[in-house]
């Protein structure tokens, strides 16, 4: 500050290079090369990376990069699974300064050709698996990238005029002094969301950003050198809520992934003893329903951090009988994905099953690097009272927070608004400082004047024995205007259901208001990340006619 000048804490302390270094991933895994070069990075089945090979390959890839032409923020896309080479590339590209574009693999060609073209990509790197996705997405583009191959596995032809992945590597200096970003403020990568209409937006991330979120998910999910990450979670959300790099940080395994299957994560888990993972919801389901000849036993107890909507009690208690203990986490892209952790406290040893079980369900406390988290009233964005009462938009401030989204400057107005970036979830906040969510602010059903949260009535359907997967969004009613409409999906190998008897079972555990009107079975639409796509549910029960006067 101007009045600072000439005090003597000011006055000839000055940064220099002995002092300050701009924060930034890549300086971890030259920090980890040389601390424990030997050690395993990265398994990918028979394979196996250690620091130091790591940290060689990186700056090959970087240093190939450069030559062929790419610079400071320009964009280099990916398009692969959970491999080696997408733990390479989020090192590499931030290495060069350039800006790294992880893209869904789960997305249409249209979207795909979209984000290349918004976010004007000078080097598509694909895994060979997407060879045919991709001959689609060139084809709807006017500007070729340089495309750079993988090899997969029993995968089919070769990309047309593409370069060897390991070919490219060959073209670079394992003594790459590679430059890094400018400033830490500069922008590292940039992630899409997949919207639910219109064209998706891109969150753009810093250098320091992405060095505090990988430091603080670290300390939150109490990963070190001893842990053994399994990659469950797709490395293009979020840019793995920075785990890539965060296991980096602490010197742990990394073991990689192609595919989620049960069978082969239970085979993992156990082979390599693993003791961290993440995932959506649908990934818990999928382990908690797994099949017994799928399941392999394992001694130790696996850390599991989950995102999305928060597990059921039904979920939570599964999971802890197979050895699994699970971490509650809340976040989007827009907050390098985690923001909150519902983290233990001693207290909890004191309550009931049904009381921990709740409280391990809700949002929690932020994470260490999270500067200011809030409930806010949306209109005067003042915080509201911690009553767990009050109803208000969860609000996060600080360095984890996006700089905003590319070449849209209207929507990053209205997102980070009020030196607040506001979630659009409505929560209460506890006097312990919990936050927890009781519905999207589009998620509210309002019925009669009542709001009725989608989720507490999720949470009671999940209990029934028959059912596997559950979603409540608003359907329209003459009378009252909305109703609850639930999208039942059950377990295959379960005792089944009618209509009748999912509405009886509610009616023992809700308010009369509350029960669903109406009752749908069959398979939910899911995201990439394995999260229900409510408003594609959202549309089915409008086009539902609406029901008639009672």
């Amino acid at each position: 500050m101007a009045g600072n000048t000439g005090h003597p804490f000011e006055t000839g302390l000055d940064k220099n290079r002995a002092n300050f270094a701009a924060l930034t991933p890549p300086s971890f895994l030259a920090r980890a090369a040389v601390s424990f070069g030997a050690s395993v990075a990265v398994i990918d089945d028979e394979r196996r990376i250690t620091y130091a090979e790591l940290y060689d390959r990186c700056r090959r890839l970087a240093s190939a990069l450069a030559r062929r032409g790419i610079g400071r923020l320009e964009t280099v896309a990916i398009l692969a699974p959970n491999i080696p080479e997408m733990i390479e590339a989020h090192f590499a590209v931030p290495m060069l300064g350039a800006v790294l574009n992880p893209l869904n693999t789960r997305l249409d060609a249209a979207t795909l050709a979209f984000s290349l073209r918004h976010g004007e990509a000078k080097v598509l790197i694909v895994d060979r698996d997407f060879a045919p996705l991709v001959a689609q997405v060139l084809a709807l583009l006017d500007e070729q990238p340089l495309l750079v191959e993988v090899p997969a596995p029993a995968a089919g032809p070769a990309i047309l005029e593409a370069i060897g992945y390991e070919d490219l590597l060959h073209e670079g200096d394992p003594s790459y002094d590679w430059p890094g970003p400018d400033d830490e403020w500069q922008s590292l990568c940039l992630l899409y969301t997949s919207g639910t209409t219109g064209d998706p937006k891109g969150a753009v991330y810093s250098h320091r950003g992405a060095y505090l979120q990988a430091l603080g998910n670290a300390v939150t999910f109490g990963v070190n050198r001893e842990s053994v990450y399994l990659w469950t979670l797709p490395m293009f959300h979020c840019s793995g809520w920075s785990y890539p790099w965060a296991m980096v940080a602490a010197g742990g395994t990394q073991v990689c992934l192609r595919k989620v299957e049960p069978a082969r994560i239970f085979r993992l888990i156990a082979e390599h003893g693993v003791t961290h993972l993440c995932g959506a919801p649908i990934l818990l389901s999928m382990l908690v329903h797994a099949p017994a000849q799928d399941r392999v036993p394992f001694p130790q107890t696996v850390r599991c951090a989950t995102g999305g909507a928060a597990p059921t009690s039904t979920i939570l208690r599964a999971m802890e009988s197979m050895g699994f203990s699970v971490t509650h986490l809340y976040g989007a892209t827009e907050t390098y994905g985690p923001g909150t952790a519902s983290v233990a406290v001693d207290a909890w040893a004191d309550l009931t099953e049904a009381e921990r079980y709740e409280r391990m369900a809700r949002q929690g406390v932020s994470l260490t690097t999270v500067e200011e988290l809030a409930v806010v009233d949306p209109s005067a964005l003042a915080p509201i009272p911690q009553d767990g009462r009050t109803i208000g938009e969860i609000a996060m401030r600080g360095n984890t927070v996006m700089k905003g989204y590319l070449k849209n400057p209207d929507a990053t107005a209205r997102t980070l608004t009020g030196g607040w970036y506001l979630s659009g979830d409505l929560a209460v906040w506890h006097p312990d400082g919990a936050v927890e969510i009781k519905d999207r602010a589009k998620d509210i059903i309002i019925s009669g004047g009542e709001n009725i949260s989608s989720l507490e009535v999720e949470e009671v359907l999940s209990r029934h024995p028959a059912v596997m997967l559950a979603a409540v969004v608003a359907r329209p009613d003459v009378t009252w205007g909305e109703t609850p409409c639930a999208f039942l999906e059950l377990k295959p190998s379960g005792p089944g259901a009618t209509e009748a008897e999912i509405v009886a079972f509610c009616r023992e555990h809700l308010a009369r208001f509350k029960v669903p009107r109406t009752i749908v079975f069959g398979p939910l639409p899911k995201t990439a990340t394995g999260k229900i796509q409510k408003f594609v549910l959202r549309e089915q029960a409008q086009a539902i006619e609406p029901a008639a006067k009672a």
